[in-house]
């Protein structure tokens, strides 16, 4: 004997309660199977007897849909054979009409008749799908709930009569049916009373049916692929649970989770009967098998939040080390019919706190105001506080017992997403981590933790701001690497926005590879954070890859919200030093390694030579593509402006090349660097020359390149008295460890590090306490799109490996 429920999802037109008859029918086993209304039929029943009493017309109207609906279902279900069923559910619809007649001139809501028309919904559904198995010539036989359910109705619902539900459902058991067909939600009191079985009443038919029938196992149908790890409508990777204990159930349904509610599972728990969740739509899925034994391979089973709460808190020194004072509080929340969903309390007793329905709160204060009167009045109880708009999140899993770290990777992955705790709540089982945090985190906070317990990707959403060279190549190299790292390391990075400096696009879909984008709005950088942060991603990342120091101007707010900043933009890290002292102060991640040597690992080698306890002496390097190519080449054969001109023909030059050549981009490197080895150093503290004559600085484009070959002379004398001193000359950066730091032309040695470099490299040596004598050096190619790309892209991986990404 096998139960099996099918839910109103499942019967909700003819097409539905057909594909019901056609698992049935697939099916060898005897079988007990309970039906509910059709979807949306009970409540539509309750509303007509509502509006019934308060004598409002529109109940009439409401029947005759509700008779047309279940008429038209019979006859498409049945066709010829339809009428036998029709005129019985006519009849039934003109005795219902009859009573809310009568219910309309009395003008008030009636128990009993409440419970009689909310359970006949059942009624109809399960005829419909008696008369279809018949219409199959399939033995069937209908069983009506209320000639057979005993139960006593107390403040903790329905509680079942056994002994004498047992012996009415003996006689029907005597013939040994193959099928019985039974109306769910519905059953009679002790005295005779038709009664229902409350919310989920179905549920607990079903399980009620499985217990009174012996059944082997209890298949629960509805129209989802049993249980789910988490919300799929909150987290789309959400990953199909294969076995749940019965613990692990029970608790990921009192939090929410689509699952049979806990008080409907008793009776297939207490008798040790399996449920199967199983797909009405897709009979072919295995489901969810719920049972006694734990399958502990996977720590956590599932995530699950829980809205509409508040928190309670109680305070007051006067509470501590007094006995008694937790047994009033929820004494008083007792008498004032206040259920509480968690409970919080620190050693030292200074507190007690509770979640509690959101709608209850008033209620709740109410009570604990009234019963510590006199404490509050001794000033012993401080105060009684309500905080609304809180959601629960519970982590639960039979796996995480005894499991060092299980609560670390919990608060790690919602710090990470920046969601505050606000309180925790854990039983000694330890299958159950429960915090509340604010209700507008909820849904980011599910998926961080979601994706934190590897059940589903690491999702970052990703704003880039900046659409040239850089942000053009970044947003190729993204799209290139996402399907593998995706399908590799769980990592799903969505470009979800896209801004220049006057046109921006917010994307819901990701953007196809090679694809441009269609920058179809004013630039909006409020707008274009809010889309990039969205309620459902867990992690945001904005890249900027413009130059712009506006831009740069929003990084602290954008890091306080959480937003992890990425950036080859050296405004920033160059810029006021208050502005940098602010976006260094964030939880959230501020990556800059490609500020300075675009791809090359330039910070992260200064980072790791201080955060292993080396002294840096000195660091001094060629940081200008630009300018290594300008005197790699400059040997007098040519004048200086003639090189110039082939750096701009080979697109090594910004389009004013004086922006190269005033060394001010490599003035900003220095900062950078020195700021990074501890020292605040100032862009105006910095000794610079500038290669472009005091007369040419401020004149237009067009006229400095016209009067280019003004650099000439002075060029050719200092590469004279470079020679004349037998060295060769370099455009150089020099931080030395007192802080002094130039930047200029400067006569090296031949063969010193510096000069034996490609055309246009950078280099950077590290003179250390480690590195005294042989300095450390870090050289390759500085500059271009794909390179700085390249090092931006790195940056953002290394925020995602703290994410919790598996690379």
């Amino acid at each position: 004997m096998i139960a099996h429920k099918f839910g109103g999802s499942s019967v909700a037109n003819a097409e539905r309660i057909a594909r019901v008859v056609d698992i049935l029918l697939s099916r060898s086993e005897r079988q007990v199977v309970v039906i509910s209304a059709m979807q949306g039929v009970t409540d539509a029943l309750i509303a007509v007897v509502q509006q019934a009493a308060a004598r409002d017309d529109g109940w009439a109207a409401g029947i005759v849909h509700l008779e047309r609906r279940h008429v038209d279902a019979a006859a498409t279900l049945l066709g010829s054979r339809a009428e036998p069923v029709v005129t019985h559910l006519r009849a039934s619809f003109a005795s219902v009409h009859d009573l809310l007649r009568a219910q309309a001139m009395v003008g008030a809501v009636s128990t009993d008749l409440m419970d009689l028309v909310s359970g006949l919904g059942e009624i109809w559904s399960s005829t419909l799908v008696d008369a279809a198995l018949r219409a199959h010539g399939a033995p069937s036989t209908w069983l009506d709930a209320r000639e057979v359910l005993v139960v006593d109705k107390t403040d903790l619902g329905a509680v079942v009569s056994w002994d004498r539900s047992q012996q009415l459902c003996a006689a029907h058991l005597s013939s040994m049916p193959a099928r019985t067909i039974v109306t769910g939600f519905v059953a009679r009191t002790r005295d005779g009373r038709i009664t229902t079985l409350g919310r989920n009443g179905s549920d607990y038919s079903a399980a009620i049916f499985a217990a009174l029938f012996s059944a082997r196992e209890l298949h629960v149908w509805s129209d989802v692929d049993g249980v789910l790890s988490a919300d799929p409508r909150i987290v789309p990777e959400a990953v199909h649970i294969p076995r749940l204990s019965y613990a692990e159930a029970c608790e990921l349904a009192y939090f929410g989770a689509k699952v049979l509610h806990p008080q409907t599972m008793a009776p297939a728990i207490e008798r040790g009967i399996p449920i199967v969740a199983r797909n009405t739509f897709r009979p072919e899925h295995p489901g969810t098998r719920i049972a006694a034994d734990a399958d502990l391979t996977q720590p956590v089973k599932g995530v699950t939040t829980f809205q509409g709460l508040a928190i309670l808190d109680l305070e007051g020194a006067g509470m501590i080390g007094v006995p008694g004072t937790a047994e009033r509080a929820f004494a008083a929340l007792k008498q004032a019919r206040v259920s509480v969903v968690m409970i919080s309390q620190g050693s030292s007793e200074h507190s007690i706190c509770c979640v509690i329905r959101e709608p209850d709160a008033e209620a709740a204060r109410h009570a604990l105001l009234e019963e510590f009167g006199r404490e509050l009045a001794n000033r012993q109880i401080s105060n009684v506080t309500v905080v609304r708009g809180i959601a629960a999140l519970a982590v639960v899993g039979d796996g995480m017992a005894g499991r060092p770290g299980t609560a670390s990777r919990l608060f790690s992955a919602l710090a990470r997403a920046n969601v505050n705790v606000r309180l925790i709540a854990q039983g000694a089982s330890e299958r159950n981590i429960s915090v509340a945090i604010d209700a507008t985190d909820a849904g980011r906070a599910l998926r961080a933790v979601h994706a934190g317990f590897y059940l589903s990707p690491q999702t970052i959403s990703i704003g880039l701001v900046g659409h040239g060279h850089v942000g053009k190549a970044f947003l190729a190299q993204v799209q290139a690497a996402r399907e593998r790292l995706l399908r590799e390391h769980d990592l799903d990075l969505r470009v979800r926005a896209i801004a220049g400096s006057r046109r921006m696009q917010l994307l819901d879909t990701l953007l196809p590879p090679g694809a441009e984008p269609a920058l179809d709005r004013a630039t909006d950088l409020e707008a274009f954070a809010a889309h990039v942060h969205a309620e459902h991603l867990p992690h945001a990342a904005i890249v900027d890859c413009s130059a712009s120091d506006a831009v740069a101007d929003h990084y602290d707010r954008w890091l306080a919200r959480g937003m992890h900043v990425i950036t080859p933009n050296k405004q920033a890290g160059s810029g006021p030093i208050e502005r940098y002292r602010a976006v260094q102060r964030h939880h959230a991640s501020f990556r800059y390694e490609a500020t300075v040597g675009a791809g090359l690992p330039i910070i992260t080698t200064l980072r790791d030579l201080l955060d292993t306890g080396d002294q840096v002496l000195a660091i001094e390097g060629i940081l200008s593509g630009t300018l290594a190519f300008l005197f790699h080449h400059f040997d007098g054969a040519r004048p200086f402006s003639q090189l110039v001109q082939r750096a701009m023909e080979l697109g090594f030059t910004e389009p004013d090349p004086r922006d190269d050549l005033s060394g001010l981009d490599v003035a900003r490197k220095l900062v950078i660097l020195g700021r990074e080895n501890g020292q605040e150093l100032l862009l105006e503290q910095v000794q610079l020359e500038s290669l472009v004559p005091e007369a040419l600085r401020a004149v237009p484009r067009e006229e400095f390149l016209a009067r280019l070959t003004e650099l000439d002379a002075p060029m050719a004398q200092k590469l004279a008295a470079a020679r004349a001193g037998g060295g060769a000359l370099r455009y150089t950066a020099r931080l030395e460890a007192g802080g002094k730091a130039t930047v200029g032309l400067t006569t090296l040695p031949v063969g010193h590090a510096l000069t034996l470099i490609r055309p246009t490299d950078n280099v950077v040596q590290f003179t250390t306490q480690r590195y005294r004598d042989n300095p450390l050096i870090v050289q390759g190619p500085g500059a271009g799109p794909e390179v700085t790309a390249m090092g931006v892209f790195a940056d953002l991986l290394r925020v995602a490996t703290q994410l919790g990404a598996r690379l």
